[in-house]
């Protein structure tokens, strides 16, 4: 597709990941919206310097349950080439200090939501005969989730569950993968509590975190046009774990 005929949907584009991913897509000329729950000053800047960039606040923890479709339709316009997923909202909370409440909005924010508007696009996506969905997921869905990021964990796992109408899709050239991260030098690390990275590093074979390039650049292929076949997958970049 021509650059002019793409628009891409970065959900939790706060991130440092997303950051970088945006502002390449926006270099290339290609249209943007990012979502954001909190004001974000690089956001912010990136919206000064680019006409192409839509900036969406929207906090998904405070959507209300009876009226989020009307709200979700007035912030969104459900025409999207592609749909990446890099929402991480954490709660530190771990297996035996949880309640329900914590646990619906960690599935509502990082699975039930996007899930929602991934729905709400497909329309758009099959009608046009092009679509690349990308869902970030966590390797703490493969070892239960980490001492305080048992919610995370738990909705990045439901996050990774495709329908198997992603075989339907596949014939209209929309293709949908997982990639599941590992431990990657941000800053999201500093929201979890008692995260020792330096011990950490040591459960990993490449005994080293990933930097952002590493992830950005596989990240930017799956939801590219140069992905041109590989759909329904889950893909681990975990440096071995």
């Amino acid at each position: 597709m021509n650059n002019n005929k793409l628009k891409y949907l970065i959900l939790g584009g706060s991130s440092e990941i997303a950051f970088n991913i945006i502002d390449y897509l926006l270099s290339c000329e290609i249209e943007v919206h990012a979502h954001y729950n909190e004001n974000n000053i690089k956001l912010l800047t990136l919206k000064k310097k680019y006409q192409n960039l839509k900036l969406i606040k929207l906090n998904f923890n405070k959507l209300n349950i009876k009226n989020y479709e009307k709200t979700l339709l007035n912030k969104f316009d459900y025409n999207y080439s592609t749909i990446l997923n890099l929402i991480g909202y954490i709660d530190n909370e771990s297996f035996y200090s949880t309640n329900l409440n914590k646990i619906i909005s960690s599935l509502k924010v990082n699975s039930i939501i996007p899930m929602i508007i991934l729905r709400m696009s497909l329309g758009s996506m099959k009608k046009n005969k092009y679509g690349r969905i990308l869902n970030c997921s966590s390797i703490g869905v493969k070892f239960g989730g980490g001492t305080n990021t048992y919610n995370y964990s738990l909705s990045k796992h439901l996050l990774e569950f495709i329908p198997s109408e992603y075989k339907n899709w596949a014939k209209k050239n929309v293709l949908i993968n997982n990639i599941r991260l590992g431990v990657v030098n941000t800053k999201i690390h500093n929201k979890i509590n008692n995260k020792d990275i330096t011990k950490r590093k040591k459960l990993i074979p490449m005994g080293r975190i990933a930097e952002v390039h590493e992830i950005t650049e596989l990240i930017l292929y799956l939801i590219s046009e140069k992905n041109t076949y590989m759909t329904g997958q889950t893909i681990s970049l975990s440096g071995g774990e």
